[in-house]
């Protein structure tokens, strides 16, 4: 079964799908490894990898890029930011098939004007209705299976308000879109009427410090949310870690106690290192001996043919 193929029935489970943000194959491997049903490329995650902020820097080549490796990384289905679809309808099919071909399972794309901002900062700026429609049009047109998911994201809440926001959600639905992506509600009372007003399923973005309050998750999911993801999640930690582990070793000039002691064999074992070992001499059967020409004796060179 594709990766789309699995997000599709996870959809159909009625459970609500929780996708932590993946930055790379580290932490992707580790999301499947702790059991999530699904992981998230984060574009901001992904441009932070780069060194940009979330400003819209990156190339469609190279978010597929990560894409990629993070699908090959984890043997569950990779939901994936495409940004605006990186430019007008004609880019957002292309943009389509590389994602599919790349083996993710679904992406958002969004009604920003490009070059996009990170959701959940102030100043953006939306296309019209009719630009964004023709690029969920076009993205529902391009896939070559229906099992990939066309997510529609709009961030028209923080510029024309909520109402428009429900409006552009519930035409990308009747144009093709398979699930809603609201960007930042400002309130819980906003959380909650996203699911009782959009007429289809709904995808939440926790993320901490953002517009949009915190809430538990269980209560996401009773408001009626199909998907939540958790893009920072993982990035937020690394970062933090990082500052610490860096400064503990400025400060006493020694490596740092782990909280978790390992060893590069134990490390190495994450990413399929058993696999590789078996592998090492899975193609090294013994060669059966040729047989010698008749009439030469044992251990004669055999006769060069003259030039």
């Amino acid at each position: 079964m594709s990766q789309a193929a699995q997000f599709r029935s996870l959809l159909r489970s009625g459970k609500m799908v929780v996708a932590p943000g993946a930055v790379d194959g580290i932490t992707g491997r580790a999301i499947d490894r702790a059991g999530f049903s699904a992981a998230y490329m984060t574009g901001a995650g992904t441009s932070a990898t780069l060194g940009y902020p979330d400003y819209g820097l990156l190339t469609l080549t190279e978010m597929v890029a990560n894409a990629t490796r993070i699908v090959n990384s984890i043997s569950i289905p990779l939901i994936s930011d495409a940004d605006t679809g990186y430019g007008n309808e004609l880019n957002v099919f292309r943009t389509v098939q590389e994602f599919e071909r790349a083996g993710v399972a679904a992406i958002h794309i969004e009604d920003q004007v490009f070059p996009k901002r990170c959701g959940h900062l102030d100043n953006k700026e939306v296309t019209s209705r009719e630009d964004y429609i023709a690029k969920i049009r076009a993205a529902a047109a391009a896939r070559r299976s229906k099992d990939f998911c066309i997510i529609a994201r709009t961030d028209s809440r923080a510029v024309i308000g909520f109402e428009e926001a429900v409006t552009r959600a519930n035409l990308a639905l009747a144009n093709g879109a398979d699930v809603v992506f609201l960007e930042a509600p400002q309130s819980l009372e906003e959380i909650a009427l996203v699911p009782q007003r959009v007429k289809g399923p709904c995808l939440l973005n926790v993320v901490r410090g953002g517009k949009t309050p915190d809430l538990p998750l269980a209560d996401a999911e009773r408001m009626g949310y199909a998907i939540a993801i958790l893009p920072g999640l993982l990035l937020g930690g690394i970062i933090s870690v990082c500052d610490q582990l860096l400064d503990e070793v400025k400060q006493t000039g020694r490596y740092p106690v782990p909280k978790v002691e390992t060893s590069p064999a134990k490390t190495f074992a994450r990413f399929g290192a058993a696999e590789w070992d078996a592998r090492r001499t899975a193609f090294r059967e013994p060669l059966e001996p040729t047989a010698a020409p008749a009439g030469a004796a044992a251990g004669a060179p055999a006769k060069v043919a003259a030039k």
